[in-house]
């Protein structure tokens, strides 16, 4: 449904799915506008890439009117540059990358649809960067365990604490499963399926692809534990971890979303007294690597987390990434 609406300095825009468009893209034409809409809406399936791109198509758009650009046709490759040199000093390479490769093919999109007549982007080099050891903060073994067992599931009077007891099921399933947060909190009840004797998760991870794991049995011991205080087994379709009714500790019919997820963790770290800077992400992370402390194999470990590369898996672990004290002290200066 299109709508008309009026950013902060006053330009109309046009919305469609979420999608605003620039003003340079307006005043292109209704052509150029709706090949652009196409980009998102049709182009990408995704909803996490499509408002990624989105924001960074927005961010180029945006920064090259502010520079005087009044008209899309006269974007040019000094242009882009330009921009990803401003940007390199706000953002960190990989997002960079990213900001480039969305406007990149955003403008091959429009080429292709004869929207504009040539993609300025193309010549354009972005940062380099080579990476053999992912960013994202693990916790160790004994901490990713402790942080579990120290999350409350029982009230004072002895009745079971419902939020504390869906976010350990949630923290465990990202851990135990190696998932992404989105795909847990788009799981449903009837994903948590029986499996043989056990029971195991069916994940709708990227790009489409349905990973059926295996539950570690803590994780049914949390899920159960969850689903008994909830009472929610019933609702087959209904999501499986629900946002809660403010702080009334009562759960709503609405499946919680990354950024509740995200904001949970953040806020049990911080009860926990961990002064690590984690997230979802953290537990994805923690569960590979521990899995290969003891003995796992990164091809299991690949297919486990839904990577199409096991690289991407390496990434993930951290055994042999830190230099000890002892090695250290080597040094006789």
């Amino acid at each position: 449904m299109n709508a008309t609406a009026k950013t902060p300095r006053g330009r109309a825009t046009r919305e469609f799915s979420g999608i605003v468009q620039p003003a340079l893209i307006e005043r292109a034409g209704d052509q150029v506008g709706v090949r652009f809409l196409e980009f998102f809406t049709v182009n990408i399936r995704n909803p996490n890439t499509r408002a990624a791109y989105a924001r960074a198509v927005g961010n180029f758009l945006r920064w090259c009117e502010d520079r005087g650009v009044k008209k899309l046709r006269l974007i040019r490759p000094v242009h882009v540059a330009a921009w990803v040199e401003a940007l390199q000093k706000q953002a960190a390479a990989p997002t960079v990358k990213q900001h480039l490769a969305a406007v990149r093919m955003c403008f091959d999109w429009l080429v292709t649809g004869q929207a504009v007549p040539s993609n300025p982007a193309h010549s354009v080099r972005g940062p380099r960067y080579s990476v053999s050891r992912g960013s994202t903060p693990v916790l160790s073994s004994r901490e990713a365990r402790d942080f579990l067992k120290g999350m409350k599931a029982v009230n004072e009077d002895g009745t079971p604490y419902l939020v504390g007891l869906r976010d350990r099921a949630i923290v465990a399933a990202m851990t135990y499963t190696f998932a992404r947060v989105g795909a847990v909190v788009a799981l449903t009840v009837e994903d948590y399926y029986p499996r043989k004797k056990r029971r195991g998760l069916r994940l709708h991870e990227k790009n489409g692809k349905v990973n059926e794991v295996p539950c570690h049995h803590r994780l049914e011991e949390y899920l159960d534990a969850y689903l008994e205080a909830a009472g929610i087994a019933a609702d087959r379709k209904g999501p499986l971890f629900r946002s809660a009714f403010g702080k009334t500790r009562r759960l709503s019919d609405r499946a919680m979303l990354r950024s509740d997820v995200w904001r949970m963790i953040r806020r049990r770290a911080a009860d926990a007294g961990i002064e690590t800077d984690i997230g979802c992400h953290t537990f994805r992370a923690t569960g590979i690597t521990d899995y290969l402390e003891n003995g796992g194999r990164i091809e299991v470990a690949q297919k486990m987390a839904g990577h199409s590369n096991a690289k991407t898996t390496g990434l993930y672990d951290r055994r042999k990434g830190d230099v000890s004290l002892d090695e250290v002290e080597r040094i006789g200066i």
